[in-house]
């Protein structure tokens, strides 16, 4: 096969690719189908994606890469060895509500206290630092382990170590369980610090044995896991606690370049009424100066001040350390990523093509994972593995799936599902961003999903899949990791608009309607029903409100609808728009 050479811009119509590759756009969107990207003649798609559509194709594809990108390849060249240097671990303390985490984060603080001047008054910055051995260590303070998930989800990788606090009276719980998958998920290294231990019911060795029961081996029982006791309370172990920390972040060889322009990660944001954005920051890379331009997330602004957690103004920050920044333009999200660059001018070039590929982003063809998606990648060889967040409806139920999707035997030792998640209840918002986070997708078995999981999931486009069959949930997700499973179309119902008049125009007629639910679209796909029945499909070609053109009508409001091919409109007819999607086949 022949190896013409196209080069694709970073986002591109179906029409657009298959004229570049002098190929049909049905061609296109069957090659889009093999790799589980279900996309319409007009909506585009990543430039990545065409590249591997015009290889399969026989071509030898680039992508053209944007100003924006260019910049921000620019900003994340790799450092040269000779040019990185030791930098402070970031930990994050997770755990179960009850079982001390905030005490033990005040403990360590206020150990380190004496360090500090007389009469400092500590501020509340989300995260901070404090001196071990003449050595420092960041701390991030957030308020659970979804926070933290929020953060990875949003591409912000900025824990180091993650201690896990465990009540020696309670042992592991619930949320403890959580944490340790939200933990193991990121893949960083993790310390259990066994909290409480100065009550009388305290039993250390019962939390081993449970944490063993999750895979995480103590070391005294042949593991890797540090196991530290302390007490919040008494300030018992906190030394001990520290140091294993630093011992820990020494094995990883942590650095990073501080002689070049800041990358950081927006921890929280606030808007001030009388100082206006206050943004906490932890630099990762390079050195932040005051009176640098930056760019944060959606916003751009000029670093007027910069304060440390004991609100005192410092003039830089350096990687690891943990800030109080003023001077954006708008509140930031949290995990929205901070860079410093030249000047106005390229902070300029960079938010207008941001909003150039968003406004691209409005008709993409969904990037999301799904089953069918996993399924064209690892046939086509780019992944090995399907990340699941497993919900039951009972503990036995866990455990049989559990086990069957460890036996699947699908002639490939390496292809496997991995089961990051599992445990009873309902699909939370917590499930859906681990899976966000994760590139995986959430199977709930006789289980609902909550609302709030449902919006998020639809937002983010996390697939979350339901089955009150154990063989159904097995066998699709064996087809799936065999690179079997194939999407087929089902059709999604936009809305419903009922026919009351009829109006002529020029070329035939159109309909009156009042919309019952959901939206009427222009562009959309639509069935004519007559007394039920369909007796005509086609496209929506035309919608008008009054007298102008509108690309769509919600529940309540009257319009004139013309469909291609069909003008034989009758009084109570009802029009039902739809699109279509892919899906698992039952």
């Amino acid at each position: 096969m022949s190896r013409d050479s196209a080069t694709i811009p970073s986002r591109i119509t179906v029409r657009e690719l298959a004229e570049l590759l002098n190929s049909s756009s049905v061609n296109i969107i069957k090659e889009l189908m093999k790799i589980g990207v279900m996309a319409t003649i007009n909506q585009s798609i990543d430039g990545q994606t065409a590249v591997t559509i015009a290889g399969n194709l026989g071509f030898q594809a680039t992508v053209d890469i944007p100003s924006t990108a260019t910049i921000e390849t620019a900003a994340m060249t790799e450092d040269q060895p000779e040019d990185l240097q030791a930098r402070p671990a970031v930990v994050t303390i997770m755990g179960h509500v009850d079982h001390g985490k905030t005490s033990l984060l005040d403990a360590i603080r206020e150990t380190n206290v004496t360090n500090q001047e007389a009469g400092a008054i500590t501020q509340h910055i989300g995260a901070y630092q404090v001196t071990e051995k003449g050595q420092l260590i960041t701390f991030i303070d957030t308020p659970g382990h979804e926070a933290f998930t929020a953060m990875r989800a949003r591409g912000a990788q900025v824990t180091d170590i993650a201690v896990l606090v465990i009540a020696a009276d309670d042992g592991i719980m619930p949320q403890t369980a959580e944490a340790i998958d939200h933990a193991k998920a990121a893949s960083v290294p993790i310390i259990v610090a066994i909290n409480k231990i100065d009550l009388e019911d305290a039993n250390p060795e019962r939390v081993k044995q449970q944490l063993a029961e999750h895979n995480l081996l103590v070391e005294e029982y042949g593991g890797d896991i540090i196991i530290v006791p302390v007490s919040a309370k008494t300030k018992q172990g906190i030394p001990d606690l520290l140091e294993h920390i630093l011992l820990v972040a020494e094995i990883a060889e942590l650095k990073a370049n501080p002689n070049r322009p800041a990358l950081g990660t927006v921890i929280e944001a606030e808007l001030d009424p009388s100082r206006g954005t206050i943004a906490t920051v932890l630099i990762g890379t390079g050195t932040l100066h005051v009176g640098e331009v930056v760019v944060a997330g959606d916003t751009v602004g000029k670093v007027k001040a910069m304060f440390n957690e004991w609100g005192k103004r410092v003039k830089e920050a350096k990687p690891s350390q943990p800030i109080k920044l003023l001077g954006l333009g708008a509140v930031p999200q949290a995990g929205d990523h901070l860079r410093a660059v030249a000047d106005e001018k390229a902070a300029k070039v960079i938010m207008a093509d941001k909003e150039r590929l968003v406004g691209l982003d409005q008709g993409s063809a969904s990037k999301r994972l799904t089953l069918e998606s996993v399924s064209g990648q690892i046939a086509t060889g780019q992944t090995k593995s399907l990340n699941v967040i497993l919900k039951g409806d009972v503990q036995g139920s866990i455990e049989a799936i559990s086990t069957s999707l460890e036996r699947l035997d699908i002639g490939s030792e390496q292809i496997r599902a991995n089961i990051i998640h599992a445990a009873t209840g309902n699909i939370s918002e917590s499930d859906v961003m681990l899976a966000l986070a994760s590139q995986g997708i959430v199977i709930g078995f006789g289980v609902r999903s909550e609302p709030g999981a449902r919006r998020m999931a639809e937002d983010d486009g996390v697939d979350v899949r339901h089955y009150s069959v154990i063989y159904e949930l097995i066998n699709d997700i064996g087809k799936a990791l065999k690179g079997l499973l194939e999407p087929v179309a089902v059709e999604v119902t936009e809305g419903h608009a009922e026919v009351r008049a009829m109006f002529k125009v020029k070329g035939g007629r159109i309909a009156g309607c009042f919309v019952l639910d959901g939206a009427i679209s222009r562009g959309s796909d639509c069935k004519v029903r007559r007394n039920g029945d369909v007796i005509h499909k086609g496209r929506i070609a035309s919608l008008r409100r009054f007298q102008e053109n509108v690309r769509n009508v919600q529940t309540g409001y009257e319009c004139g609808v013309g469909i291609d091919g069909f003008s034989d409109f009758k009084e109570s007819d009802v029009l039902e728009a739809f699109h279509i999607e892919s899906t698992t086949p039952p």
